[in-house]
């Protein structure tokens, strides 16, 4: 058994504000999580929740993924971007080409987020939330791979992707260059141990695989501070 991605954290300014802009956008339900933080339970078949945690940081950077949001057509891409905007979104300038047919924006609070115009042949069979799309390495795609058991889809050019057995969105990772680091990751994975495993097991077998454990010890809330091979950091939870 391999650990389960229970969830994409966010810290947030203002996370009840964060978590009700993102529910409007994906249509998915508000939950109260523990310290003082807001979730939200996916209505699809996304298979994790996203978590806003309160902090006092601003956001420094670009983060080092987010989300590709997919079209039925120019109208519903259309309607996707009038919802986000009305919600407190904004349009941003990545880079994008002016041919591109994809719209960059981001949430109030700055995190990136593209939707996708129709006829993505690479999201084709992905719901809504098609994809997470993150900087970084073809080791990090492989290292994610074996940590979830998740199949690659992807292995070309040093870019990969994989994708939960069970369907929804594919994380993907864009190879080389690699943007540098400027602080700490906005979002980011929250693990949870196997269900008839532990948290000890589980982190011995994520070091095992390449990652490496951050500090000594653990955080207040019990979980386990990692980074994966490209030192992205993520947590491993206690038990539920």
């Amino acid at each position: 058994m391999t650990a389960h991605l229970h969830a994409l954290c966010f810290d947030a300014n203002d996370p009840l504000r964060l978590a009700r802009f993102w529910a409007g956008v994906l249509g998915w339900e508000v939950a109260d999580e523990p310290d003082e933080g807001v979730a939200l339970l996916p209505s699809d078949d996304t298979g994790f929740r996203l978590r806003f945690l309160p902090t006092r940081e601003r956001k420094a950077g670009p983060n080092p993924m987010h989300f590709d949001l997919t079209s039925a057509s120019l109208d519903d891409q259309r309607q996707t971007v009038e919802t986000a905007l009305g919600l407190g979104a904004r349009h941003i300038d990545v880079g994008q080409r002016p041919e591109e047919g994809h719209v960059v924006l981001a949430d109030p609070e700055g995190n990136e987020f593209c939707v996708i115009e129709p006829g993505n042949n690479f999201l084709a069979e992905c719901g809504f939330v098609g994809a997470l799309a993150c900087d970084g390495s073809q080791e990090v795609g492989y290292f994610w791979s074996k940590a979830l058991g998740w199949p690659l889809v992807w292995d070309q050019d040093e870019e990969t992707a994989i994708r939960s057995p069970h369907g929804g969105p594919k994380i993907t990772w864009g190879g080389p260059p690699l943007t540098p680091k400027t602080g700490k990751e906005r979002p980011r994975f929250d693990l949870a141990p196997p269900a008839d495993g532990d948290q000890r097991a589980e982190v011995d077998r994520l070091v095992s695989l390449g990652a490496t454990r951050v500090g000594i010890g653990r955080n207040e809330d019990g979980s386990v501070a990692m980074a994966d091979p490209d030192g992205n950091v993520f947590s491993v939870l206690t038990p539920r």
